[in-house]
C-alpha cells in the first residue's frame, strides 16, 4: 500500500514532460489488441468480478496516453501495477485523492482570488500590472502535469469515466461515495495542453476588462433639446446598470423619456455606431438620437468603435475552438458547453426554451403589459418592472433605506446571518453560513467567487457607492446571496469533496433567484396585497420570456461561429445583428408590433461569458419548481436538505429535489390561473 501513498502525495513534486507545442490532438500508440491484453491479464490477476471496472479504465488510459508518456511496454507495466482491486484500499485511495485534491485545487481558487482582487473589487485605480496578473491563470499546466507524472493516468484506471447517459441510467442506484467515484472519473476525460488554457484565460481576462470598464455616463446624455435627464456622476454599466435604469423607471417622471434614452444607447452599443469617446468618459456630452458628441459645448468628430465589442466574442470562439480536437466526445464548445457542462443537451435546452416563447401566453401577458402602461409596447418594454410590488415604491427612497443601512461592505457583512435568521434558519446556522462568506465592494457589476474548500469563504461582489450601497446594488447583493448560500451548503455539507457542488450553474441560479424575489422582504417592505402572488407569476413569466430570447440569440451565434470559423470581427457582428432581428422578429414581433429589433444582443455574457446565459431561464424554470415544492414547507430546512444533495447530474438532483423533471408546465399553469386573477 505504501506505493500508493507516495503516487499520491507525488503530486506536488511535478515532473515536466512533453511538449506543450502541438497543434493538432495526439494519438494514442496503445492499439486494441493491447488493450484486449492488459484487459484479460488484469481480469486474471484480480477476478472477473472486477470485469466492468478493468475494461473502463485501460480503455480510457488507453486512449489518453501518448508518446510521451512511453512505450506500449510501459503503459502495459503502469496497469498491471496500478490496478487496485481490495475495496479497503480503494476507499483508502479515495479519501486521500479527496483530501489532495480540496487543497489543490482549493488554494488555486484562492491564489486566483487574490490576483484578481484588483479588477474585481473596488479597491483604487487600475494599473497595467494587475491586468497581466488578471490574465494569469495559476493552475492552467496542473492538468498536463498530473498526466505526466501519471497521478491523471492512475485515477483515470481505479476511478473511470461514465458519460451522461451511463450517470442518468445508473445513478438512481448510486450513494453519495458511489457518486464521488464518478465525479472523481470525471477529472481527466480529456487531454488538453495547457498553453491554450493559458491562451484563452489570457483573451477572456481581456474580454472581461473590456467589459468591466464599459460605463456609460448618463450624467452626460443629452436629449434633443440639449436637456440632460440624469444625475449628474451617475454611471451605468453595460449592460447591467443601463437595463436596471430602464426598469427603475416605470411610472416615474419623465420614466419613459429616460427608457427611449437609455434604449438607444443599447442600440448604438449592439450597431457600434457608439462613438469610441463617449465610453467611460465623463469630459463629454451624447445624444444617443442623433449621435453627436459635445465638448465644451460644441461638436466635435468622434470616431465610433467600430467592431470591438465583436473582436472580443472572436477572440473567445477562437481560443476555445482550439481545444476542440482534444474533446473527441465533446468536439465543439456548444457541447463542452451543454453535455458536459450543464449535462443537457443544447436540443434539448433550446428546444424548451422555443416551447416557452411560442407559447400563446406571452401575447396575453403583453396585452395585459400594454393595458397597464397606458401605451402600445415599446421594444425595451422587455424589461417591463411594474408587475413586483417595488415599482409602487420610488427608487429614490429604496436608495435612502439601502444607503443607510449598508453604508459599506462590512455591513453588509455583518447583516447576513439576520437575513438568514428572517428566511427561517435558526441563529447556529444562520451564523455557521455567514461567517463563510465575505463582501466586498464590486468594480464591475457584482458577482459571487466560490470556494473550492472548506475553510475558506465565497466572496459576495456587488456596487456600493462613496455614499452607501443603492437599491440596485442591494438587489444584485441580494442575488449574489443566494449564489454564496448554495456554495457554502454545497461545499460544507456534503459527503464527500467530489460530489461538492450543484450539477450546473444553472441550479445555483435557481437559488440566487429565490433569494431576490425576497429582496424587499429582507428589507422589512413586504406589501399586503392579495395579488402579489399572481403579479409574481406574471414578472416571472416575462423576465424569463426575455431571457429565454437573450439565450436563444447566444446558442445561435454560437452555431453561426462554428459554421463560419473564418470570420472577421465585423462579419460576426453582422451575423449576431441578423441573429438577434431573426430570434426578434419570430418570437418578440407578434407580440410588440416591431420587426428587425436586435436588442436582444445587448448582453455583456455574450462577450465575456460564452453560453452562460441558458443557465439564466434554465435556473428560473428549476427555481420555480423549487418554489411550488417548497410553499408549506419549512424554506430553511428545504434549502439546506436540497442543496446538500451535491453534484449529481440535473436529472437526479431534480427527482430527489423535488420528485419530478424541469418542465415549462408547471409555469404555463401558473400564469394562466394568474391571468385569470386579473380578469383576462
Amino acid at each position: 500500500m505504501g506505493k500508493y501513498v507516495v503516487l499520491l502525495f507525488s503530486l506536488f513534486f511535478i515532473a515536466a514532460c512533453g511538449s506543450n507545442d502541438r497543434t493538432t490532438a495526439d494519438m494514442s500508440p496503445v492499439d486494441e489488441r493491447t488493450v484486449s491484453d492488459v484487459i484479460s491479464r488484469l481480469e486474471a490477476d484480480h477476478g472477473t468480478e472486477h470485469a466492468e471496472r478493468i475494461r473502463r479504465g485501460v480503455e480510457q488510459v488507453a486512449s489518453l496516453w501518448r508518446d510521451t508518456d512511453g512505450d506500449v511496454a510501459a503503459f502495459e507495466e503502469f496497469c498491471a501495477e496500478n490496478f487496485i482491486s481490495d475495496a479497503g484500499e480503494l476507499d483508502l485511495v479515495f479519501d486521500r485523492l479527496a483530501r489532495n485534491f480540496e487543497h489543490l485545487y482549493g488554494y488555486l481558487n484562492r491564489i486566483s482570488l487574490e490576483l484578481n482582487r484588483p479588477v474585481h473589487e473596488d479597491i483604487g485605480p487600475l494599473h497595467a500590472v494587475d491586468r497581466m496578473f488578471s490574465a494569469f491563470s495559476p493552475g492552467a499546466h496542473v492538468t498536463d502535469d498530473l498526466f505526466c507524472n501519471r497521478i491523471a493516468f492512475y485515477i483515470t484506471l481505479n476511478f473511470p469515466y461514465y458519460s451522461l447517459g451511463e450517470k442518468n441510467n445508473l445513478g438512481g442506484d448510486w450513494n453519495d461515495r458511489q457518486w464521488g467515484y464518478a465525479r472523481l472519473g470525471d477529472y481527466f476525460n480529456s487531454r488538453v495542453p495547457p498553453a491554450l488554457f493559458q491562451q484563452y484565460s489570457q483573451i477572456s481576462s481581456r474580454a472581461g476588462m473590456y467589459i468591466s470598464e464599459y460605463n456609460i455616463i448618463a450624467g452626460r446624455l443629452l436629449n434633443n433639446e440639449g436637456e440632460t435627464l440624469f444625475p449628474e456622476g451617475m454611471r451605468l454599466l453595460a449592460h447591467w446598470n443601463i437595463r436596471d435604469e430602464i426598469k427603475s423607471n416605470y411610472g416615474q417622471p419623465r420614466g419613459q423619456e429616460k427608457q427611449e434614452m437609455l434604449y438607444n444607447v443599447m442600440l448604438r452599443i449592439i450597431n457600434q455606431d457608439i462613438p469610441e469617446v463617449v465610453i467611460n468618459n465623463d469630459a463629454v456630452q451624447w445624444n444617443p438620437f442623433t449621435n453627436v458628441v459635445l465638448e465644451n459645448g460644441e461638436p466635435v468628430d468622434a470616431e465610433p468603435e467600430g467592431s470591438a465589442r465583436y473582436a472580443h466574442l472572436n477572440g473567445i470562439f477562437n481560443a476555445l475552438k482550439d481545444m476542440d480536437p482534444y474533446y473527441p466526445e465533446a468536439d465543439t464548445y456548444v457541447k463542452r458547453s451543454f453535455d458536459l457542462g450543464m449535462e443537457i443537451s443544447q436540443q434539448e435546452v433550446e428546444g424548451l426554451f422555443r416551447e416557452y416563447v411560442s407559447s400563446p401566453l406571452v401575447a396575453r401577458v403583453g396585452e395585459l403589459i400594454s393595458e397597464r402602461l397606458g401605451r402600445p409596447l415599446r421594444p425595451y418594454d422587455i424589461w417591463y418592472d411594474g408587475f413586483k410590488a417595488r415599482s409602487s415604491i420610488s427608487e429614490e427612497d429604496l436608495d435612502r433605506i439601502t444607503k443607510a443601512r449598508y453604508p459599506d461592505a462590512e455591513a453588509m457583512n455583518r447583516d447576513l446571518p439576520r437575513m438568514l435568521v428572517h428566511l427561517g434558519f435558526d441563529r447556529e446556522t444562520a451564523d455557521y453560513i455567514g461567517d463563510r462568506i465575505e463582501v466586498d465592494a464590486a468594480r464591475g457589476s457584482g458577482h459571487a467567487w466560490r470556494a473550492s474548500m472548506r475553510g475558506k469563504p465565497s466572496h459576495l461582489r456587488t456596487r456600493i457607492g462613496s455614499d452607501g450601497m443603492d437599491y440596485k446594488g442591494y438587489n444584485i447583493a441580494v442575488h449574489e446571496f443566494g449564489h454564496n448560500v448554495e456554495q457554502t451548503i454545497s461545499v460544507y455539507m456534503v459527503d464527500n469533496y467530489f460530489v461538492n457542488g450543484i450539477p450546473n450553474t444553472a441550479f445555483t441560479e435557481a437559488l440566487a433567484f429565490m433569494f431576490q424575489a425576497r429582496d424587499l422582504e429582507l428589507l422589512g417592505l413586504e406589501e399586503d396585497d392579495p395579488m402579489k402572488e399572481h403579479f409574481d407569476i406574471l414578472d416571472f413569466f416575462w423576465n424569463n420570456f426575455e431571457m429565454m430570447g437573450v439565450s436563444l440569440v447566444d446558442m445561435n451565434v454560437w452555431k453561426w461561429m462554428y459554421d463560419n470559423p473564418s470570420a472577421t470581427p465585423e462579419e460576426l457582428k453582422d451575423a449576431v445583428i441578423s441573429i438577434a432581428n431573426e430570434v426578434w422578429n419570430e418570437y418578440f414581433a407578434p407580440v410588440f408590433g416591431e420587426t428587425d429589433i436586435p436588442l436582444l444582443a445587448i448582453y455583456s455574457h455574450m462577450i465575456q461569458s460564452p453560453l452562460y446565459l441558458s443557465n439564466y431561464p434554465y435556473g428560473r424554470l428549476i427555481m420555480f419548481q423549487l418554489e411550488e415544492y417548497i410553499e408549506g414547507r419549512d424554506f430553511a430546512d428545504e434549502v439546506l436538505r436540497i442543496f446538500s444533495l451535491g453534484n449529481l447530474t440535473p436529472r437526479h438532483w431534480m427527482d430527489r429535489a423535488v420528485g419530478g423533471q424541469i418542465s415549462n408546465q408547471p409555469m404555463f399553469n401558473a400564469v394562466e390561473n394568474a391571468l385569470q386573477a386579473t380578469g383576462r
